[in-house]
């Protein structure tokens, strides 16, 4: 159980998920039309609504909760033999993430907001040094967390060597790339995999990719935060794609 907080998570969870929603708590002194719309999925889903304080609310969660929090059991994730699937029923139109080693929570749940944005059918991540769907990612996210599919694998470099066995290609970011993103043919079935803020991708992920691409930095900093830039590598696949 977790609590998730904040209207825009909680009413993306009463849409698309409501039977994981034990409890949900409100401040009674809010009213107006955002919350009316979750007090009216609520009401369409059978949820008991407990009346709060700001005060309470402030105790339970870290955050800004908006007046709004839902205790709810843990999010969803799939295994490789969902993933198998997914690609053999997207074909060409394949189109994944893969972050190696992403453990901050509001990173994770900015990447999955990007990613679903984006089209992307799936985020894949190591079952070991990777966060989970923790409340501040569900927060983060915005919805995202409850509509795109985290799955969560045992190997990641298995898991690419079973992709493009396949036919996805898979396309690696790193900073030491001789090309740029802009320079890669992102138009097929394509895997695009991050690694963490400051490591990058392991040794062995990074040698089982296709491609290796970096993006143009022309500031003085050396990179950009790993959300920020999956997010610009997503939507050049996007814009080549279309």
């Amino acid at each position: 159980m977790d609590w998730i907080f904040g209207i825009h998570a909680v009413q993306s969870i009463l849409k698309t998920s409501p039977q994981r929603v034990r409890e949900l708590r409100i401040v009674r002194a809010r009213q107006d039309a955002r919350l009316q719309k979750l007090l009216n999925l609520a009401d369409q889903h059978g949820v008991a609504i407990q009346w709060s304080t700001a005060q309470n609310l402030d105790a339970l969660v870290e955050g800004r909760h908006q007046g709004v929090a839902a205790l709810c059991k843990e999010g969803e994730t799939y295994n490789e033999s969902y993933l198998a699937n997914l690609v053999e029923k997207q074909g060409q139109n394949g189109f994944f993430l893969m972050l190696d080693g992403v453990t901050d929570p509001h990173n994770l749940g900015a990447c999955l907001r990007s990613a679903e944005g984006a089209g992307v059918q799936a985020v894949i991540v190591p079952k070991n040094n990777s966060v989970g769907l923790t409340s501040v990612v569900s927060k983060v996210a915005s919805g995202a967390a409850e509509t795109i599919p985290l799955v969560v694998v045992t190997n990641l470099a298995r898991t690419l060597k079973d992709l493009q066995a396949k036919g996805v290609w898979a396309v690696g970011t790193t900073g030491e790339a001789e090309k740029t993103i802009y320079d890669i043919d992102l138009k097929g079935p394509i895997v695009m995999v991050m690694g963490s803020e400051g490591t990058g991708m392991r040794q062995l992920v990074t040698s089982q990719c296709d491609f290796l691409a970096k993006l143009p930095m022309a500031g003085k900093v050396s990179s950009l935060n790993v959300s920020v830039a999956a997010g610009v590598c997503l939507f050049e696949a996007v814009r080549q794609r279309s």
